[in-house]
């Protein structure tokens, strides 16, 4: 075997060895969120609905609140998807590409921000929408980037139509508990 064939066998049996460890910590992930309460169905009053605000998003990823690495793999909230987020009175619907839709109804919203980033993501200051929101006993956050800078502002002022009790930022119990 020559030389160049020896590293190439090499490499590729490192490759694959790393994407069983990923893959498996990705499991092992999922395993231990199981507890996770099921997702919110979308209304189905909604389902052909337009949605007076519709700005194209990349999902970015849904963290526990206040732990921006801590990614929820559970229900396929831990993978980007590229969708719109539809924003109705009822709640909110993120129409993901190749996914779900993810259903937040608006009296499960609790803070509305702008942040730079999350696991998965970082963009320039305050690039993404994230919404903090209740399921079940969990507080979970869910970033949304734009397509387009100009949507990000319109489209948190139409969360913030649609959950006017929501804060501004997490409290700050959470957020020390997040850094620690």
């Amino acid at each position: 075997m020559d030389g160049k064939l020896l590293i190439a066998a090499i490499l590729l049996v490192a490759t694959l060895v790393i994407m069983w460890g990923l893959r498996r910590g990705w499991l092992a992930r999922r395993g231990r969120q199981a507890d996770l309460a099921p997702l919110p169905e979308v209304p189905a009053e909604l389902d052909d609905a337009v949605a007076p605000v519709a700005p194209r998003v990349q999902y970015v990823s849904t963290t526990t609140a206040g732990d921006w690495l801590d990614r929820i793999a559970a229900q396929g909230l831990g993978m980007k998807a590229n969708g719109r987020a539809l924003v109705f009175p009822q709640g909110l619907i993120v129409a993901r590409e190749g996914a779900s839709d993810l259903w937040v109804p608006a009296g499960s919203i609790e803070v509305l921000r702008r942040e730079s980033g999350m696991a998965g993501k970082f963009v320039e200051r305050e690039g993404l929408v994230v919404v903090t929101w209740r399921l079940g006993e969990r507080l979970l956050d869910t970033g949304l980037r734009t397509r387009s800078a100009a949507d990000a502002a319109p489209l948190l002022e139409a969360l913030r139509g649609i959950a006017p009790h929501a804060a501004d930022a997490l409290p700050r119990r959470d957020r020390d508990a997040a850094g620690s």
